[in-house]
């Protein structure tokens, strides 16, 4: 017995009640921090954000071993699509990083920060994944090399976050530790709302795309088949 998903409606409404209550969290419940002052309330985007690409380019990573173990054409679309929104969220850890990292420290770029380089690395390497993906004729041979593509690319995750730990440095101070989160009660409330209004966002965003995909490609095989 299948289980019917939630309406894309109905999750998009959760999202934006979210995205309001977190912003309320951020701005107004959540103190300031001593060191960074309000800078500081960038990271409760600025992470949730890291996360959710981390996130879609497992899904993608995922979705393409799929690929390859069923040949399952679904799967191709869904690969692609997990890939494609973990670049946008790429891009915008990328750019609140820097607008953080300049209003805290007075730099936009350090290359001495291995967190920072190494997320960039993987960054570069899914944005290749595209140039991959439309070098090639549609069909299951673009599919089995995109998937292997997009599988190899998820060895770099786990590096990239766990760089952070070891990193140390003054761009990426470490919040959590084993003691726990270094930060107040309304403080982790605020980044946990934070965090589950986002995941949440690119879940939608992820199905809208997924979507609009699937009827273009049927639309697309349906011209093809009208011309036959």
């Amino acid at each position: 017995m299948s289980i019917a998903k939630p309406s894309l409606t109905a999750l998009a409404s959760v999202a934006a009640a979210l995205v309001t209550l977190s912003a309320v969290l951020i701005f107004v419940v959540a103190p300031e921090d001593a060191d960074q002052g309000f800078s500081q309330k960038i990271f409760y985007v600025h992470v949730p954000i890291a996360l959710t690409a981390y996130a879609c380019f497992g899904l993608g990573a995922w979705k393409a071993y799929r690929v390859l173990a069923t040949r399952g054409e679904r799967y191709d679309l869904e690969s692609y699509t997990g890939v494609h929104l973990g670049t946008i969220f790429g891009v915008l850890t990328l750019v609140t990083g820097a607008i953080w990292a300049k209003a805290s420290w007075g730099v936009w770029w350090t290359w001495s920060s291995n967190q920072l380089v190494l997320f960039l690395v993987l960054f570069l390497f899914y944005c290749a994944y595209f140039m991959l993906r439309f070098s090639i004729e549609p069909g299951p041979r673009r599919e089995r090399i995109s998937a292997v593509y997009a599988l190899f690319g998820v060895a770099l995750i786990p590096v990239s976050f766990f760089a952070i730990r070891l990193a140390n440095d003054f761009i990426h101070p470490t919040v959590f530790t084993r003691e726990g989160p270094q930060m107040t009660g309304e403080m982790f409330f605020a980044f946990c709302v934070s965090w589950a209004s986002i995941t949440l966002l690119a879940y939608v965003m992820y199905r809208v795309e997924l979507a609009g995909k699937r009827i273009d490609a049927n639309l697309r095989e349906l011209r093809e088949a009208l011309q036959t």
